[in-house]
């Protein structure tokens, strides 16, 4: 368009050329929209010129007018009174908003319009930010670039929409055949970063680039690595095809190279090909590993199918799902079966077996429906999982002995009463013992607690407005059984179902003010579905004789009662030594309290058979049996007891005074924390009466150093052959109790960053955590061989360390142990039965170098327990790790990996491992 065109249409409207500024201004943005790149500009206009727009000191936009005026009233003294030509059409939405903080020049001879200094064009979500920014008439091009100043080039040109943003050097464009150059382009495409040093766009979904280099590297300028191609096709969103490509590593050509590359650039999750890691075992052969497929089945839910291959013959199938439904659920599901052949067909050792695993956890939204929950953590399969798998070098989950899953659904009915419905099923499982206890399924309805005297306004008060009752049953199908008959019919044969309804009916109350009374009774009732009678059969055991046991199927039920009473109060204690004395008080917290206890004897449901001496002597041994026997709940109690219990709990604490001098109150310290003793007497006894005396306490250290401790005294004393006899042992020549057990307990965590802020907590949950074991790496550090990588991507810990001042003289670090020990002499056995200390540490040697260890040593067996050597390099963009177990359980372990972080080249990597004989 030429300056006659535009000067027309000032007769209508004095602002049409701003109007016809914004038509370019348009075109260029939605360029920008798609190539996301900006080009070279011209030389900045004269500064003779006199600028129609600038910017004045309060950055208000001042425009002069004259010249237009002018003109227009030369025109109008034209004949023609209407122009034929119509103006072009308004394309803009929005307001355009652009600034430059020198100046807004319209150079009228030259037909631009030039913005200067820090620049900018903002239109809706898009913002063009750069030193200088020309629209030039007479080319139908646009410029953006930085500014030259003494030879420092700044203000490169930023083009932002949304969450995308290019910086490039420069941009050149031509409104006509809508082509563009782009300079030195730096880009992000889906977790790519793309240099080009030329850019050529063709059209809106074709552009081609010249001397580029793919990375995943933060640092744009000088990456670490990158993949380089002399020539490269662009589709935007969709996809990147190259020509020969090689890989460089800190600038250096590396023989990784290919004909042709293709890297797809889709912000969509997609189905594809996941490529396997392969090698040489020692006893399987050589190996693929973890190949197989993605399937990107919908926004909510995903699939991927994994498996390994050995040529001995060994093979594993993985199957794992994640899915979510935002504001309501969450959760993953994984599978894993392994079948494992050991040595070659036809060699005295050859052997095959099978493994599996099977995790699920589902957490729902608890905005989602506060009345009723579904949750799930399931982790159930082979006892020795985790010890025969040949994908996984987790040793921290082979210390695990249980396995333990739990599914449940909750439903609360709001009302008065309120009444709570639960669901579950529940399993757990030792993988020492490979026995499998499962609850499938349980239920629980319970009604919240009724007060029928209570007044309906004001406080409850006394013993008869306090009376309240409650109901509750449970009911459970229970499944005990073995790791080898899991998943199989025999598990069923032994099932017992049964039910339990319970109403507790109680009261609270005070005496003389100061003392704390309850009272209440309990009502049970039980429901079996199989019973048990015994007989003694003469024709048993080939006429030997024997005792038989019948499992009768059919309703059962028994009802048992009971009464209790507790009566107690606190005591304070408090010493005063003066405000200017360091420990300025002593303060001891007692709690006494003492309780009754009755239960009848339900003897009734007792049955009795006969065990005759000899064959001609009929009479015998009376043998007495409940039929609830080996039930569901067990059979109710025989004996009449009527018991007295005490308990004393004990807290020290102290007020220090601070060492900071500006604070205003002491400290408060606490010397001794629950120091608990508790005994029973039972009145209803014939002899040994008095229960043993249980005590147990804490004593803090330090700052989250607790030195915890427990045990058991006896006051009963000891016959010759080491069995307890009515005598007290001080009456048999010995002290007042015998120490029959104790446990002593430390556990201490602590870190550099402790010394900064006290009270966080560095434990971390981890595969072994969520296999059963512990949240931290005392044990050893778990490494998925699934994915080796310690370091993802969006990691808050994934930060530059390259440029840290405090490193000079700080090393962060953190350390963890453990110590207990435990005695027993409850037959004069006086020894440790286990003593052992654990011990996990973790240094960052440099920025990006950490090393770690985890070892510990067993007192008692005299050796060293299961040990673990850590060293992780990060690498910026790569990583390397590698963890190396020389003494534990099972043999000899290493682990060696390094690749790149990013997930969208993970299958850059190598690792190499020694895999331990876990069958050892």
């Amino acid at each position: 368009m030429t300056v006659s065109n535009i000067e027309p249409n000032l007769q209508n409207n004095s602002i049409v050329a701003l109007q016809t500024h914004r038509h370019y201004l348009t075109i260029f943005l939605t360029f920008l929209l798609i190539s996301g790149s900006v080009l070279h500009a011209q030389d900045i206009p004269p500064k003779n010129e006199t600028p129609i727009l600038k910017t004045t000191k309060d950055d208000t936009l001042s425009v002069n007018l004259k010249p237009i005026v002018a003109e227009i009233n030369e025109k109008t003294q034209d004949t023609i009174k209407a122009d034929s030509i119509k103006p072009p059409k308004e394309t803009l939405t929005n307001i355009v908003d652009y600034y430059g903080e020198d100046y807004v020049l319209l150079n009228r001879k030259e037909n631009k319009v030039y913005m200067y200094n820090n620049a900018y064009i903002i239109y809706e979500d898009m913002r063009i930010d750069a030193g200088l920014i020309i629209l030039d008439y007479n080319k139908n091009e646009v410029y953006a670039k930085g500014i030259d100043s003494a030879g420092t080039y700044s203000q490169r040109p930023i083009f932002v929409q949304g969450a995308n943003k290019v910086e490039p050097d420069s941009i050149r464009y031509n409104f006509d055949s809508e082509k563009a150059l782009v300079f030195n382009s730096r880009t992000e495409q889906n977790g790519f970063n793309v240099i080009a040093e030329v850019t050529k766009k063709v059209n809106d979904s074709v552009v081609y680039l010249r001397n580029v280099k793919f990375t995943t590297s933060k640092n744009i300028d000088d990456p670490e690595y990158y993949f380089y191609t002399r020539k490269a096709k662009f589709v935007p969103k969709k996809k990147i095809v190259t020509g020969l490509t090689n890989m460089y590593i800190a600038d250096v050509p590396t023989p990784i190279g290919l004909p042709f590359a293709y890297f797809p650039l889709t912000e969509e999750r997609t189905s594809g090909f996941i490529i396997p890691s392969f090698g040489q075992n020692n006893n399987r052969g050589f190996f693929f590993q973890n190949g197989g497929y993605y399937f990107a089945i919908n926004d909510y839910i995903d699939l991927t199918l994994l498996g390994d291959y050995y040529t001995n013959g060994s093979y594993a199938l993985r199957g794992e799902s994640a899915y979510v439904l935002k504001y309501k659920f969450r959760g993953n599901i994984s599978a894993r079966f392994e079948s494992l052949v050991e040595e070659e067909r036809g060699f005295p050792n050859f052997s095959e077996s099978s493994v599996y695993n099977i995790r699920w956890t589902h957490t729902q939204d608890p905005k989602s429906n506060p009345n009723s929950r579904f949750s799930a953590s399931v982790n159930l399969g082979s006892s020795q999982y985790f010890n025969e798998s040949i994908n996984q070098t987790n040793n921290a989950s082979a210390l695990v002995n249980t396995l333990s899953s739990s599914i449940s659904y909750a439903k609360t009915f709001e009302g008065d009463p309120q009444i709570n419905l639960t669901l579950a099923a529940t399993h757990r499982q030792n993988t020492q013992t490979n026995a499998i206890s499962m609850s499938l399924p349980n239920m629980n309805v319970s009604v919240s607690r009724i007060y029928p005297f209570a007044p309906k306004n004001g406080i409850k008060k006394g013993i008869f407005q306090n009376i309240n009752f409650q109901y509750d049953v449970a009911a459970e199908n229970r499944i005990e059984t073995t790791d080898s008959l899991f998943f199989k019919s025999e598990m069923f044969n032994d099932a017992q179902i049964g039910a339990q309804h319970n109403i507790p009916i109680t009261t609270n109350f005070k005496i003389l003010k100061y003392l704390s009374a309850s009272a209440g009774t309990n009502f049970k009732e039980t429901w079996v579905l199989k019973s048990t009678r015994k007989r003694y059969d003469e024709t048993a055991l080939d006429g030997i004789g024997a005792v038989v046991q019948d499992t009768v199927s059919g309703f059962e039920s028994y009802r048992t009662y009971n009464f209790s009473t507790s009566l107690g109060t606190t005591l304070y204690g408090l010493f005063n030594f003066g405000k200017e004395k360091k420990i300025q008080a002593l303060r001891h917290v007692v709690r006494p309290s003492i309780s009754y206890n009755i239960n009848p004897a339900f003897d009734r449901y007792y049955d009795e058979f006969q065990i005759p001496l000899t064959a001609e002597e009929a009479a015998g041994e009376t043998v007495s049996y409940s039929r609830f026997e080996n039930t569901l709940y067990g059979a109710p109690g025989k004996v009449y007891s009527s018991n007295i219990g005490f308990s004393l709990s004990n807290t020290f604490e102290a007020k220090v005074r601070d060492r900071d001098t500006l604070a205003k109150e002491p400290k408060k310290v606490i010397l001794l924390n629950n120091l608990n003793f508790s005994t029973a007497y039972n009145l209803a006894g014939d002899s040994l009466n008095w229960s043993p005396l249980r005590f147990t306490g804490s004593i803090p250290i330090v700052n989250k150093l607790d030195l915890n401790f427990s045990g058991t005294l006896d006051p009963y004393a000891l016959d010759n052959t080491n069995k307890k006899i009515d005598v007290f042992n001080i009456d048999n020549g010995g002290s007042l109790f015998r120490l029959t057990n104790a446990n002593v307990s430390i556990n201490y965590s602590f870190s550099s960053k402790d010394l900064e802020s006290s009270g966080k907590d560095t434990s971390v949950a981890n595969e072994t955590f969520r296999n059963g074991g512990r949240p931290d790496d005392l044990f050893g550090e778990s490494s998925d061989i699934y994915d080796g990588r310690i370091y993802k991507e969006n990691d808050e810990n994934d930060t530059d360390k390259t440029d840290v001042e405090w490193y000079n003289y700080t090393i962060p670090w953190d350390v963890r142990f453990a110590y207990t020990i435990t005695y027993g002499n409850n037959q004069r056995q006086n020894e440790i039965s286990s003593q052992s200390f654990m011990m996990s540490t973790n240094l960052e040697l440099a920025p990006r170098w950490t090393v770690g260890v985890s070892s510990g040593y067993d007192f008692k067996n005299k050796g060293v327990t299961l040990t673990q050597f850590r060293f992780q390099r990060d690498l910026e963009s790569w990583q390397m790790s590698f963890n190396w177990t020389p003494i534990g359980s099972i043999n000899t372990a290493w682990y060696f990996f390094v690749g790149i972080k990013s997930s969208v080249l993970s299958d850059i990597k190598y690792d190499k491992r020694r895999e331990s004989d876990k069958r050892l």
